[in-house]
């Protein structure tokens, strides 16, 4: 049986060059293209279709749809009691975009069983501009003055695509979703993108859901392509979110 061949976009090719994603490998799961740019029309168009970049250095830019998608719906999210009295009696605070590089510098960290990073230069330039346009955003913990936590991510009309997220001390990372879905929810925000299930997302109730439903559902909430994220300013103790 011939092996299926991989589809090759042109850095020169519009931002929609891409294939279905029902065309994605099963095996790797998701593999859906490759080549392209990172541009930032061609990555709003791709996280809006279900598709998200994800390559190692001297990799050509891979891009990948997998099948079952993981994501959160911020009124779902798990907070179990051993955390909700964590949080309570933690001296954690919270704040958003205000230290947006710090916090993708610190996620693309080599981190134990890890084999290198996929957060490649190219890929941290890439989101440093759409940062600075306003399509993504972080969220950092800290403890006193020191970063100890956060996430980051692209919020396009009522979705939130996470792309990674990284933790100091026990619970921060769990407290940085915290923060980041309550404040998903005040602004009406319906669906968190998680990409890839793992136990620390499950733990916090995320759902493996078929490629076809999270299609439909963006093509429901991620269809304006507005900027929509408004998050509060300055520091916000951990308890203040609701939970």
């Amino acid at each position: 049986m011939r092996s299926p061949q991989i589809y090759w976009i042109s850095a020169n090719d519009p931002p929609e060059s891409f294939p279905d994603i029902r065309r994605a490998f099963d095996v790797p799961d998701g593999l859906l293209a490759a080549g392209g740019d990172l541009s930032e029309e061609r990555l709003i168009y791709a996280y809006s279709h279900g598709i998200f970049p994800w390559y190692s250095e001297g990799q050509p830019i891979l891009w990948w749809s997998p099948n079952p998608r993981c994501v959160i719906y911020p009124d779902r999210l798990h907070v179990s009691r051993r955390l909700n009295r964590s949080l309570k009696r933690s001296s954690l605070h919270v704040t958003f975009n205000t230290a947006f590089e710090a916090v993708i510098d610190r996620c693309a960290k080599d981190r134990p069983g890890q084999d290198g990073t996929w957060i490649t230069r190219e890929i941290r330039g890439a989101y440093r501009r759409l940062y600075r346009s306003g399509w993504a955003h972080s969220v950092e913990v800290w403890q006193d003055d020191q970063l100890v936590g956060g996430l980051y991510g692209l919020a396009i009309d009522r979705v939130f695509f996470g792309e990674s997220m990284f933790s100091e001390i026990s619970g921060a990372s769990k407290a940085a979703l915290l923060a980041l879905c309550s404040t998903m929810l005040d602004g009406n925000f319906l669906l968190l993108d998680c990409q890839v299930e793992s136990p620390h997302l499950v733990s916090m109730g995320a759902d493996a859901i078929p490629r076809e439903r999270f299609a439909n559902e963006l093509r429901q909430f991620c269809t304006s392509r507005e900027k929509r994220l408004n998050y509060p300013a300055g520091r916000i103790k951990i308890q203040q979110f609701r939970r």
